[in-house]
C-alpha cells in the first residue's frame, strides 16, 4: 500500500514517494520529490544521499550569525559589479550533489563565472564561495559537504562552527582544500573576491560595527579597485 503523508505535509502527487532522510538518488529524481515537497523546510543531496534538516533553528546559534553573515556578504556585493550572493538556494554542483548552503557569493557567467540559472530557476554549477553556519550539524558541514564543494571545484569554502566559536576558510589549491591563512592582523581576505575581508574575533564576539568596518577598508583596498578593473562583462 502506498504509505500516507505526515499530516504537515500536502499530499503528494501520484506516483511521486515521499523524499525522506538517507534516501539513495540522483540530483534528477532528489529535486522532483523535494518540488513536491513545498512544506519542507530544507533539504539537501550530498554524494547521492538524502538529509533532511527538520531540527529547530535556535537563534543564538544560527539565526543571528546567519543574519550577520548574509549582512556581510551583501554589503560585499553592493560595492562589487558582476557579483551576486545567496542564502539558503538549492545549488545542483553534479549527478550526486545538490546542496542548499547558508550563504554563497558567484562570479555572474556573463562576468566570467561558472555557475547559471537553470530552466527551473536553480543554481547550476559552482558558485566561487560557499558559506554554511554550523551548530549541531557541525560534522556533517566540516566533512560531507566540505568534501563536496571540494569535489565539484568550489574555490573558497567558509564555516562558522557556532558552538564551537571557530571560523574554518579553505581556499582550493589544485585538487585539494587548504586553510586560507590569517594576516598578521587578524583578518582573513579571500583570494577569489579581493577586499572580501574578514574580522574573525568580530564574527565570533558578533561586533557588527567592527565586522563591516573591516569590511569597508576591504571594499576601498586598491585590490577592491584593481579586481573591479579585471571584472568586466566578456564579449
Amino acid at each position: 500500500m502506498p504509505r500516507a503523508a505526515p499530516s504537515r505535509w500536502k499530499p503528494l502527487p501520484v506516483g511521486v514517494p515521499l523524499l525522506q532522510n538517507g534516501d539513495h538518488l540522483s540530483a534528477g529524481e532528489f529535486l522532483r520529490r523535494y518540488e513536491a515537497m513545498p512544506d519542507l523546510k530544507k533539504a539537501e543531496l550530498l554524494d547521492g544521499t538524502v538529509y533532511l534538516m527538520a531540527s529547530p533553528v535556535r537563534l543564538d546559534q544560527h539565526g543571528e550569525p546567519d543574519n550577520l553573515i548574509q549582512t556581510w556578504l551583501g554589503t560585499y556585493i553592493i560595492s562589487t559589479r558582476g557579483v551576486k550572493a545567496a542564502t539558503n538556494s538549492t545549488t545542483r554542483l553534479g549527478p550526486d550533489d545538490v546542496p542548499q548552503p547558508d550563504g554563497l557569493l558567484r562570479i555572474l557567467p556573463e562576468f566570467g563565472g561558472r555557475s547559471k540559472l537553470d530552466a527551473k530557476g536553480y543554481l547550476q554549477g559552482p558558485p566561487e564561495l560557499a558559506v554554511e553556519i554550523a551548530a549541531s550539524s557541525a560534522s556533517l558541514d566540516a566533512w560531507k559537504k566540505q568534501h563536496v564543494y571540494r569535489r565539484a571545484g568550489i574555490q573558497e569554502y567558509l564555516l562558522w562552527r557556532t558552538e564551537e566559536g571557530r571560523v574554518d576558510w579553505w581556499v582550493l589549491e589544485g585538487d585539494d582544500y587548504v586553510p586560507l591563512a590569517t594576516c598578521a592582523d587578524g583578518i582573513l581576505r579571500s583570494r577569489v573576491f579581493p577586499g572580501l575581508w574578514l574580522d574573525v574575533e568580530a564574527l565570533l564576539n558578533e561586533d557588527g560595527a567592527q565586522l563591516m568596518s573591516v569590511l569597508r577598508r576591504g571594499i576601498e583596498s586598491a585590490e577592491h579597485a584593481a579586481f573591479l578593473k579585471k571584472l568586466v562583462p566578456m564579449g
